[in-house]
């Protein structure tokens, strides 16, 4: 049986989500007006997101990176998060803002902010480009969302699927959904 080819329909455009990542970028430099913030971008999906919302602030900012896993190659999430790569500096007493893709179960960023509040900092708050809440399991708030989506999978500004797609400059629906 011969399975059809996915087609792109954008979701969000290039200039969309430019738009909503400065406004982003104009709330964490408002709430942190003065100080530093270190970005922890989660790999690989944030990559872009974070490159975008680093310029977009008008504060000092460090970065540095996590990677977690809990997709492996589907489109669902396994419900068990590893993490693939740790922080490579101390956090401890810094104002720390986790920036991920995307808030789906809930799992891979409540993993993670128990993972960064290990390390003691100052504040931690959480940046997430996409927010899918129809999804959600472990309850989670992001304390800055840039887009709230339904249950549909998306690619496109860092977001994947078998690692393809993450270069395209708009948020796209793929479908039919892979499996």
């Amino acid at each position: 049986m011969k399975s059809s080819k996915p087609q792109l329909q954008v979701l969000f455009s290039r200039a969309q989500i430019a738009e909503r990542v400065a406004a982003l970028g104009a709330a964490i430099s408002r709430d942190f007006a003065g100080q530093h913030v270190v970005l922890i971008g989660v790999l690989k999906g944030a990559a872009i997101f974070m490159s975008d919302l680093a310029r977009a602030l008008t504060i000092d900012a460090s970065f540095d990176f996590v990677g977690a896993a809990s997709y492996g190659k589907g489109s669902k999430s396994s419900g068990e998060v590893q993490l693939t790569k740790d922080l490579d500096r101390s956090v401890s007493g810094e104002n720390v803002i986790l920036v991920e893709d995307i808030l789906d179960t809930g799992f891979t960023l409540s993993f993670l902010r128990r993972m960064v509040l290990l390390h003691e900092p100052k504040t931690l708050r959480v940046a997430a480009l996409l927010d899918k809440p129809s999804r959600r399991i472990e309850p989670f708030t992001a304390d800055y969302l840039g887009f709230t989506i339904e249950d549909r999978f998306v690619v496109g500004y860092g977001l994947d699927h078998n690692e393809r797609y993450r270069n395209l400059p708009d948020i796209c629906i793929i479908d039919p959904m892979p499996e």
